[in-house]
């Protein structure tokens, strides 16, 4: 257990997963966890021997942990992140990194100060049938893209009060078009909801256009993201000139629809008619854990003292995208993201 990487947790709404994940991990203790409600620390140290705190700079100050998960509402990760870089620990924020580019450039600019790692929660790039969508679109396997698609509703129970359906949700999605794009948006308009279950923006539908590169012609993406639908969508296409992908977020599936001429086979893919009578291609995918892969990637860079595998630069991209939609939502035009870089 000495030579074990020893982390904490900080929140333990969602932050109790991440203390079950790390308690289970080979090669990390799970020294001790913070909560300001007892009940949540009596029921995530239920048999466990770990340390609990309702102050974190004590837990901080006592505990010489290397790394920490801040799982807190937004509007609390800067100073508590702040303190924990100050403390030499390496740090993972559940997303968003911060309530706004600003701040999230504060904490990114301490942590470069003080070396520290600091790594963005975005758990979707963890979902291994993302991770395979990403590899075929670099691959070529449809072209150049052309647009893509994003949905994100379903109805929550108690929606956070700090941050709007855009900060807190559509940040996954924004996340991913850049990842499975290899490009940065140049663009954004947006139209929103508020006021519905929060004072802030509940619903979001929203259009970014994507810088040109080599493989791009100014891809667009559309984004409908919300609060309040009582039927649960998680869904990403992906349109290129030679097909079409489909990638389901809850199920890890994975669809290619080619597009004629291109009606050939697949290499590792099985054709399959859907109710419709339309071909796809599906390729099996290895379901996991994505907070179990997320956590073991993070501590394992910790470890190893190798590169973050979601860098500070990507919650900082997400950031200044998510501020340039609500910025548009609430103005009526369209905004350019803010550069950070």
């Amino acid at each position: 257990m000495s030579s074990d990487l020893r982390a904490g947790v900080i929140g333990l709404g969602f932050g109790a997963n991440h203390a079950r994940v790390l308690s289970e991990l080979a090669g990390v203790y799970l020294a001790a966890i913070c909560d300001t409600d007892p009940q949540r620390l009596a029921s995530a140290s239920q048999g466990r021997e770990i340390a609990t705190y309702t102050i974190y700079a004590e837990m901080l100050r006592r505990e010489k942990l290397d790394a920490v998960v801040i799982a807190v509402p937004a509007r609390l990760h800067e100073p508590i992140a702040m303190a924990a870089i100050a403390a030499g620990c390496a740090v993972l924020i559940e997303k968003p990194l911060a309530p706004s580019l600003p701040e999230g450039l504060r904490l990114t600019e301490a942590a470069t100060k003080a070396n520290v790692p600091l790594m963005p929660g975005h758990i979707e790039r963890f979902n291994p049938a993302l991770q395979e969508l990403a590899r075929r679109v670099h691959g070529g396997e449809i072209g150049r893209v052309l647009q893509l698609s994003a949905r994100r509703m379903g109805a929550l129970r108690l929606p956070p009060e700090d941050v709007n359906v855009i900060h807190d949700s559509a940040v996954h999605d924004i996340d991913a078009m850049r990842l499975v794009l290899g490009s940065e948006v140049e663009q954004v308009y947006a139209a929103a909801q508020s006021g519905v279950i929060t004072g802030l923006e509940n619903s979001l539908n929203a259009t970014l256009r994507f810088a040109s590169t080599d493989a791009l012609a100014g891809a667009i993406g559309s984004l409908e993201v919300n609060w309040l639908s009582p039927l649960r969508l998680r869904d990403l296409t992906v349109l290129g000139e030679d097909g079409l992908f489909v990638l389901q977020y809850a199920a890890q599936s994975l669809k290619l629809y080619r597009s004629p001429p291109r009606s050939g086979p697949v290499q590792g893919w099985s054709l399959v008619t859907d109710p419709d009578g339309d071909p796809s291609y599906t390729v099996p995918i290895e379901p996991r854990e994505q907070l179990v892969a997320e956590l073991e990637a993070f501590t394992s860079a910790v470890r190893e003292g190798t590169p973050m595998p979601v860098a500070a630069a990507d919650g900082l991209a997400a950031l200044a995208i998510a501020d340039a939609l609500t910025q548009s939502a609430r103005g009526g035009q369209p905004v350019t993201p803010a550069r950070y870089a």
